[in-house]
């Protein structure tokens, strides 16, 4: 090698890799097709190797760019982990976070905490995506993002794992035909033919048929399950249809879509979820992290059961 290796170089190959097309890694790098072509081929010649195929359609490694793409990859995370350090070390709050939260938190989690952490922050960039814990626990390991906030626990070794609460289910059934004398709801008391579950792929799910051992039961009868893909539209269709779910207790804040009427605790023990924060075990950005965890527990502390007799159930 006749110069050194730029970090800007190992960038774009790795950009061009992910994208497998030229013009979509300039754009996510912010430099022209031109400039992005012409580094990367600078970096081969300067290791005498050729990274890519740019005969295929998308853009393929060659055997020799597979053979050290993960290590590129690794010098870029120790570098940006090396930015992050530098900047943990300053007074003033700054760079970005990129977060990722399941569909069942978000809509319910975010409107406590986010205005106020964005004009408290205005220097800090929040860059959040709602995905599925399989998609947060992807992107996380590729060092796409730096936090997600899910259900825990997960079985997973590789990531760093910390609550931030514990959420009790509530019954929420829009028909009539539960006593409202009865201050709770037995589990044995949920009519299964009207119950409505997310789709399989949300924890939610599996913590609710978890809970309630309704997967047994949905092979001997016919159950009416149907299946959304988001906790608001499903919302919706229950109070539309008279059917019955399971919430969390921050679903319950959307005075919107729910009748207080039709909200129904449930007897001790009481079934909840634990929701927390996960990171990479490399993960460096530890302030911007305390902040986070000190804003959604400030946030969420008014409106969640204070009553500790609670079975926290695991998302399969």
């Amino acid at each position: 090698m006749t110069s050194s290796i730029s970090i800007s170089q190992i960038k774009y190959v790795l950009a061009l890799e992910k994208t497998g097309s030229f013009s979509k890694a300039a754009d996510i790098c912010f430099v022209t097709q031109s400039t992005l072509s012409t580094m990367v081929k600078k970096l081969e010649n300067q290791m005498d190797l050729t990274l890519f195929n740019r005969k295929s359609k998308p853009i393929q490694l060659t055997d020799e760019g597979a053979a050290l793409i993960e290590q590129l990859k690794s010098i870029y995370q120790e570098y940006e982990g090396l930015t992050e350090l530098i900047q943990e070390t300053k007074e003033e709050f700054y760079g970005t976070l990129n977060i990722g939260i399941i569909p069942t938190i978000a809509p319910f989690l975010l409107p406590l905490f986010l205005d106020n952490i964005l004009k408290s922050y205005p220097k800090v960039n929040f860059s959040i995506h709602e995905i599925t814990t399989n998609e947060i626990a992807k992107r996380i390991k590729l060092r796409e993002l730096d936090i997600g906030i899910l259900s825990l626990p997960l079985n997973d070794k590789e990531f760093i794992q910390k609550t931030l609460f514990t959420e009790d289910f509530l019954v929420y059934d829009a028909s009539s035909s539960y006593s409202k004398n009865k201050k709770k709801y037995k589990i044995n008391d949920i009519d299964v033919s009207r119950l409505w579950l997310l789709e399989e792929s949300h924890c939610m799910t599996n913590q609710i048929e978890k809970i309630c051992h309704l997967r047994k039961k949905r092979k001997t009868s016919n159950n009416l399950v149907y299946n959304s893909g988001s906790i608001l539209s499903l919302l919706e269709l229950v109070n539309m249809n008279k059917g019955i779910t399971l919430l969390p207790r921050l679903a319950s804040l959307r005075k919107n879509l729910i009748e207080e009427k039709f909200i129904y605790h449930m007897e001790h023990p009481i079934p909840a979820r634990e929701i927390g924060i996960i990171t990479h075990q490399n993960f460096s950005k530890k302030r911007l992290l305390d902040i986070l965890e000190k804003e959604i527990k400030t946030a969420v502390k008014p409106y969640l059961s204070k009553s500790k007799k609670v079975k926290v159930i695991k998302p399969f």
